[in-house]
């Protein structure tokens, strides 16, 4: 006979201030992962060789071009990224630079996934959503916690 589900006994409520930094974090997480989603796709293509142009970059988010376009007018406007007419999407150096930030939030998480044995393919999936919500001292801990296991 299969043991019963017993619920895991509940940590005692943290206070609240505690208890609201961490909601607080988490939707400032969510409000930064779109941008930081197509910023890291644009320095991809980009680096890809090819021009980041909107039909590209609704092909690969899976979502429509006026998604897209509604999305790059807020790039525009929060200085991350340039457009030129007839031409395609470029990023400033403001830009660069948080591509290049989660670049590697996404490149630690993902490593770290795969030295706990995850696919390929499911660490590349898992990773693009916990990126955006891990801390700069989890991202230390895989770090090190990768370094010693190898």
């Amino acid at each position: 006979m299969a043991p019963k589900n017993r619920p895991v006994p509940r940590e005692p409520l943290p206070d609240a201030d505690v208890h609201s930094e961490g909601f607080r974090q988490q939707r400032q997480a969510r409000r930064s992962a779109l941008v930081e989603d197509y910023v890291e796709l644009i320095a991809d293509l980009i680096e890809d060789g090819n021009e980041a142009r909107q039909v590209d970059i609704a092909a690969r988010l899976g979502v429509a071009q006026p998604t897209v376009a509604k999305m790059l007018t807020r790039l525009c406007a929060d200085g991350l990224v340039s457009r030129k007419p007839y031409r395609g999407v470029f990023l400033t150096e403001a830009g660069r630079k948080v591509a290049e930030e989660s670049r590697i939030r996404h490149q630690t998480v993902e490593a770290f996934l795969r030295s706990l044995g995850v696919s390929a393919e499911t660490a590349r999936i898992d990773a693009e959503g916990i990126e955006h919500h891990v801390s700069a001292e989890t991202l230390e801990a895989f770090r090190k916690a990768m370094t010693a296991l190898r």
